[in-house]
């Protein structure tokens, strides 16, 4: 069903009834804005174990040495 389809049966209803048609296509829009944002710290910490037992200047050593 396309929305001019839509549209059109909607032509055909009362004022009353597209008023309530009217609010219910409101909220379930707003309902789909609704959805939890996610925020990037979430990702905090993510991850640690693969640098648990590295050497952090060591391995930044190794990197500046490949580049050189």
């Amino acid at each position: 069903m396309s929305v001019s389809e839509v549209l059109l049966q909607a032509k055909a209803l009362t004022p009353n009834e597209r008023k309530e048609l009217l609010k219910l296509l409101h909220d379930l829009v707003t309902k789909d804005d609704q959805k939890p944002k996610r925020s990037l710290f979430e990702l905090a910490g993510l991850g640690k174990e693969v640098w648990q037992d590295i050497d952090t200047d060591a391995y930044l050593n190794e990197l500046r040495d490949e580049r050189d």
